[in-house]
């Protein structure tokens, strides 16, 4: 029998109340604490918190804090990669973000989702889709990346988009819902 935590990076449902995945997140909110209230010019401090807090990212990962996220495990991110003020990651099932890719303040990316049937939603059950998102893009602050998403290479996402279909390369998509713009 799978345990929770299986189930969730699966994409099945699991109960998100589970003791690990509840001492988990805890882990990952005492390491964002430090990373939040920590001095701004103590980069050491910083490296150790991000390094332990996000350990599939590349060793050159900035982040401007306040940052949020669930887990911090399932974050992987390539070299060049820059989170602006107040950005969160609901990082439930993996997220995967390539290289040179740049978050404006205040983007959301959401893996965790919910059941749409009701009943299904008061067990209090749920579950997760993983996000991609390719080399060289630039996110815009304040957009929303939705659970299952993937946004291609070389992508700009307008600001305060919520993005909630596919994104193929190349493009410019803004809006609510996220639509193209331009492509090539």
């Amino acid at each position: 029998m799978k345990t929770e935590k299986e189930k969730m990076l699966c994409g099945e449902l699991y109960d998100a109340s589970d003791a690990l995945l509840v001492r988990e997140r805890r882990r990952a909110r005492q390491l964002l604490h430090r990373l939040n209230v920590s001095d701004y010019g103590d980069t050491d401090k910083y490296r150790e918190i991000v390094n332990l807090l996000l350990p599939a990212c590349a060793p050159d990962i900035w982040i401007e804090p306040p940052f949020y996220c669930d887990y911090g495990y399932n974050l992987t991110c390539g070299q060049g990669v820059y989170f602006n003020f107040n950005c969160v990651v609901l990082d439930v099932m993996p997220v995967t973000i390539g290289n040179n890719v740049l978050f404006g303040p205040n983007v959301q990316i959401y893996t965790a989702t919910h059941p749409f049937n009701a009943e299904e939603r008061r067990s209090g059950l749920e579950f997760a889709k993983p996000v991609a998102i390719g080399n060289d893009c630039w996110i815009g602050g304040g957009a929303i990346i939705c659970p299952g998403v993937t946004i291609g290479a070389r992508c700009i996402i307008g600001a305060g988009a919520v993005v909630t279909k596919d994104i193929a390369d190349d493009s410019v998509a803004q809006g609510n819902p996220a639509r193209v713009a331009v492509s090539s």
